[in-house]
């Protein structure tokens, strides 16, 4: 019998966004299981927001520079990929940057839609070097899973039916909202063994979702999938149990509703059939019951001869 392990634990926390998570009394291999599993979902499957194109004033290309602007096309692309978004929409949305003079820029200066949210405004952009110096930025933000190259995101249908404005640049996104997962297992003691497992699960976000947030969701992925696994080869197994008993007892009763029918229709046929007829099958009745006592007579001397 593999025992069930002890509720999670939150047993360090740091600020919002990193937790300690420790859970005891695991069946022994179960602290890497169950640890490689939830670090594999929180990396790859929860959803997050990021900036999936950008078209910056002036730019052709990445490897482009801009006047009065101290990085370069390259530069800001990566500091682009570090904004992190709250999106409440599944459609994608448009962000703008507009901005003018000697100055820092910061991801505060764009102008957002009412869906999203900017969680970390302070993050660094670009420098502006000269009083005369402009920069215009305008961005696509989409949902999505994990982590997805520009390449990957190229369908050669979408790519046929609608391309790319010029000056549009495609974005390599980093959609998942974590920043850093891992695990440790060391043994512990239950009861007389001292080979079970305490795992201990280390979260820490973007500031998107919180650590809880994020165990309890990978949590509900797994569990998803494998209650699907585990019933899709019972309810088959139990449709057809189902329907093997559900015809069993129902035998008898059609067998005895075809006895009622059949009498009845007979009862019918002497109804609506002449005096001649009834009699007829009166005559053919009593042959009937003449025949069956001559049997259960003739069944009884037998028995008598063989007693003698």
């Amino acid at each position: 019998m593999i025992f069930l392990p002890s509720q999670p634990k939150i047993i360090k926390k740091e600020g919002k966004n990193k937790a300690m998570f420790e859970i005891e009394s695991l069946y022994p291999g179960y602290g890497v299981t169950i640890g490689n599993s939830l670090r594999r979902v929180l990396l790859s499957s929860l959803p997050g927001a990021a900036a999936t194109q950008v078209k910056i004033k002036g730019v052709q290309h990445e490897f482009s520079t801009i006047p009065g602007v101290l990085e370069d096309g390259i530069t800001i692309m990566l500091n682009l990929k570090q904004l992190r978004f709250k999106i409440y929409t599944d459609e994608p949305q448009k962000a703008t940057l507009k901005v003018k003079g000697e100055k820092q820029v910061k991801g505060g200066d764009f102008e957002l839609p009412p869906q999203i949210e900017l969680v970390n405004p302070d993050a660094h952009l670009a420098t502006l070097t000269t009083k005369s110096a402009e920069l215009e930025i305008e961005i696509l933000i989409e949902k999505g899973l994990g982590y997805e190259s520009r390449e990957s995101r190229k369908k050669p249908s979408d790519y046929l039916q609608k391309k790319l404005e010029i000056g549009v640049i495609p974005l390599d996104s980093i959609f998942t909202p974590m920043r850093r997962v891992a695990f440790r297992v060391e043994n512990m003691r239950v009861g007389e063994r001292t080979d079970f497992d305490r795992l201990f699960l280390e979260i820490e976000t973007d500031g998107t979702i919180t650590p809880e947030d994020a165990f309890s969701q990978a949590t509900e992925i797994l569990l998803d999938h494998f209650n699907l696994l585990s019933q899709s080869f019972t309810r088959a197994a139990a449709k057809g149990k189902k329907e093997d008993l559900s015809s069993l007892p129902k035998r008898e009763e059609k067998v005895v509703s075809a006895e009622k029918k059949i009498k009845k229709e007979r009862v019918d046929e002497l109804r609506s059939s002449p005096p001649f007829a009834k009699t007829r099958v009166k005559e053919v009745k009593i042959k009937k019951r003449e025949k069956k006592i001559n049997r259960k007579k003739s069944r009884v001397k037998k028995a008598k001869k063989k007693g003698r």
